[in-house]
């Protein structure tokens, strides 16, 4: 596909995200006292207000869509896997110890550590929830897209037990197989595999549909993930938006980073700085320019672009010619080709 095809999936993403925020919004529950409003409700309504596109619940309907089904039985889904993703993001801010997301700054700086782990609890206690309340799902569909969300729980703790612990740990062993295994944990289930697989799920999609839409949301989320490493390191408008090259602050284990200790022959000197944890800018873009001149930046770039690749001409066959697969389609395009 050609970069304007591409441009059709963002499109589609600017047209609806503020139709998501309104629905994601509508599923959050209120306390049912003041100053559990003060605490907890409105802390957490805030911070899922500043929700960026929205990719995953709008999959999660493209999906069903694209089976045949009712898109309205993907919202509770969507949104259960948008709440998700806001617990996913305020703990792991904690973790990283990092300081903005989306240009703001994090949830524990503004509220307090216990609040913030305290606020993500509820967002990932709502996620069953939304599912069990749902009247437009039969039980049968309700086990089966709990069951989802479940495993999908689990793969991204996985994930992140790797990502920490290997930071934890100074570890520097890790291979491009180790990376894959983890940001494929860590991301790609719930970036892409869990919401396409539940809306084939919710909208009545045989098994091979099921199934040939996670094989596709996991290899496209895998390179979303990607493309967030690189954008960190060189995306103008990551300098903006995100904790500009906050991967090599905090030492992350990327891709680029991995292919870069393997290969240059600085990788001492990027070992160094990526055990330092400094935020020292002409160190930062030290660091850049030996995973560059590795040809790192490059060798992620080519690594995404083969998967996506992939995905679509495995995916184009089983799905039914239309508006939804073809969309579906340009994300892939969308997630290595995006700038922010």
């Amino acid at each position: 596909m050609t970069s304007d095809v591409a441009t059709s999936f963002e499109s589609y993403l600017n047209r609806n995200s503020r139709r998501m925020d309104r629905l994601v919004a509508d599923f959050f529950k209120q306390g049912s006292a003041p100053d559990m409003t003060r605490y907890l409700y409105d802390p957490l309504a805030r911070y899922s207000a500043n929700g960026g596109k929205r990719h995953r619940p709008l999959i999660c309907e493209l999906a069903c869509q694209a089976v045949g089904g009712d898109a309205v039985r993907a919202r509770s889904a969507g949104a259960a896997i948008e709440h998700f993703h806001t617990a996913a993001l305020i703990h792991d801010d904690i973790a990283d110890e990092s300081t903005l997301r989306r240009g703001r700054p994090c949830m524990h700086l503004t509220l307090g550590e216990g609040l913030a782990i305290n606020a993500g609890d509820l967002a990932l206690s709502q996620v069953t929830g939304l599912i069990v309340e749902d009247g437009h799902l039969d039980d049968g569909v309700k086990l089966r897209v709990l069951d989802e969300l479940v495993k999908m729980t689990t793969r991204t703790v996985e994930g992140q037990a790797l990502d920490i612990g290997w930071v934890r740990d100074g570890r520097f062993d890790i291979s491009v197989d180790d990376y894959l295994l983890m940001a494929t944990h860590k991301t790609a289930y719930y970036s892409g595999g869990t919401p396409l697989a539940v809306g084939a799920i919710v909208g009545g999609g045989t098994g091979a549909e099921v199934e040939a839409l996670r094989a596709f949301g996991l290899a496209t989320g895998l390179a979303f993930q990607i493309q967030d490493d690189i954008l960190n390191l060189v995306g103008k408008k990551e300098a903006v938006k995100k904790d500009f090259r906050s991967d090599i602050v905090e030492g992350k284990r990327t891709l680029v980073a991995v292919h870069a200790i393997a290969h240059s022959p600085h990788s001492a000197g990027l070992y160094a700085i990526l055990s330092a944890h400094t935020d020292e800018p002409g160190v930062l873009a030290q660091a850049v320019d030996i995973m560059r001149e590795a040809g790192s930046l490059d060798f992620a770039r080519g690594y995404a672009l083969e998967l996506v690749n992939e995905a679509k001409a495995a995916l184009a066959p089983v799905l039914r010619p239309g508006t939804q697969r073809d969309l579906l389609l340009s994300m892939a395009d969308f997630f290595v080709n995006r700038m922010h």
